[in-house]
């Protein structure tokens, strides 16, 4: 199978799981969505009849507010039974119509929350928030997975003494203990009994101000020495078992029997050939983490998607929601897809189906 029609077939499949994803929405949320919609187009009748000298004239020649207010709701109302609002749930119109207004983020403005330059467009609030997010649980997951690398590889050729123990002790616990439980640990002690960190991971200057990026990178670091504190253990866990299953595979030993370095059989034989599944780590690592976006980012008060997503739930804020929600999944299914993509790369008998 060549790339192109590898790439073709993934691209087919996360569309058609976006498209499934987009229709339970629909379903759970209908009277929700038809509800935005309706709003919207009432707003954009009114901004357009606001905006037209001629039309705005007329409707103020008339006495009668119930008249002027009719000429508004005819409008309102062509334009409702074109896109099919008056229609069943079920309606093919009715249905298409909605996926375009989610799929275009066509959701109107917040009920509740604004941007920093006071906007309260559902498109504006998540373009905002959404670099934050990227930031701390890429650059979180991207050290994770260099330290697992490094340790994993170090102490693959170390079974079964003390710091491999160790390891494997720190993993079980890493797994085992709640990270909301640890995030506010974290917290007592970094930012109120040594009053290193903020408590808060807010910054406290606007953005576009002098210093900004020092002041999120400052407040950043809590959370992420957290996250990566957190994930470390299991991931040099489970790159040990990686490099340690494919050292003793019978081409690594013969390459030992002929007296190739050890370091040179890991780093250019053994790491080489478990790059298909470190790739398959850091993927599921990264959409792990965009997944648990939610609760770290509530527990610091990052300023991500995460935290706005925990907020807009609380104050029912159903427009974000369904931004929010649509936006997770979107990135979601993007970063599989770079995975699979990098995984064909480093593996051709991944698209090709051979074993």
């Amino acid at each position: 199978m060549s790339i192109i029609v590898y790439l073709l077939k993934k691209i087919s499949i996360l569309i058609l799981v976006l498209i499934i994803t987009l229709l339970v929405t629909i379903f759970l949320l209908g009277s929700t969505i038809d509800k935005i919609m309706v709003d919207n187009i009432r707003m954009q009748v009114t901004n357009s009849l606001s905006d037209s000298i001629s039309e705005n004239q007329r409707l103020n020649q008339l006495q009668d507010p119930q008249e002027r207010q009719a000429i508004i709701d005819k409008q309102i109302s062509i334009q409702t039974k074109s896109l099919g609002l008056d229609e069943p749930w079920y309606s093919l119109k009715k249905i298409s119509n909605s996926l375009l207004q989610i799929i275009t983020l066509n959701l109107g403005n917040s009920r509740f929350f604004t941007t920093n330059d006071g906007s309260s467009s559902v498109n504006e609030l998540i373009i905002e928030k959404l670099p934050n997010t990227i930031l701390l649980f890429t650059t979180s997951s991207i050290t994770v997975i260099a330290i697992g690398i490094v340790l994993g590889s170090y102490l693959a050729k170390r079974e079964g003494n003390i710091s491999d123990k160790l390891v494997a002790g720190l993993a079980s616990a890493s797994l085992s203990v709640p990270p909301w439980w640890f995030s506010m640990i974290m917290i007592v002690l970094f930012s109120y009994l040594l009053q290193i960190f903020p408590a808060r991971s807010t910054p406290l200057i606007s953005p576009g101000t002098p210093g900004y990026i020092v002041d999120l990178l400052y407040h950043m670091t809590l959370p992420f020495i957290t996250m990566v504190i957190i994930g470390f253990a299991s991931s040099v866990y489970y790159t040990k078992y990686i490099v340690l299953r494919i050292i003793k595979e019978d081409y690594i030993k013969t390459l030992g029997i002929i007296g190739l370095p050890s370091r040179k059989i890991l780093l250019k034989h053994a790491l080489k050939n478990a790059g298909p599944q470190l790739m398959t780590m850091l993927g599921l690592g990264l959409t792990a983490t965009l997944g648990g976006s939610i609760l770290i980012e509530e527990i610091f008060d990052w300023p991500g998607m995460g935290n706005l997503f925990y907020n807009a739930v609380i104050q029912n804020d159903s427009p974000l929601i369904i931004g929010l929600v649509y936006f997770f999944t979107l990135l979601y299914l993007l970063t599989r897809l770079v995975l699979d993509l990098t995984l064909s790369f480093l593996d051709p008998r991944i698209r090709t189906g051979d074993e």
